[in-house]
């Protein structure tokens, strides 16, 4: 449950990136955030 958590938001966080809604608003961070939360996932597969 926790993954499909995971998903919905990384996709909410991608599509207001693309849109240009997260530097609107000063938080494109979040996309480093997201990136920093995805980086150990990829070390261990």
């Amino acid at each position: 449950m926790a993954f499909i958590a995971f998903y919905i938001v990384a996709i909410a966080i991608l599509v207001a990136h693309f849109t240009g809604w997260l530097a609107r608003h000063n938080i494109e961070w979040l996309v480093l955030v997201l990136a920093a939360a995805v980086f150990p996932a990829v070390i261990f597969l």
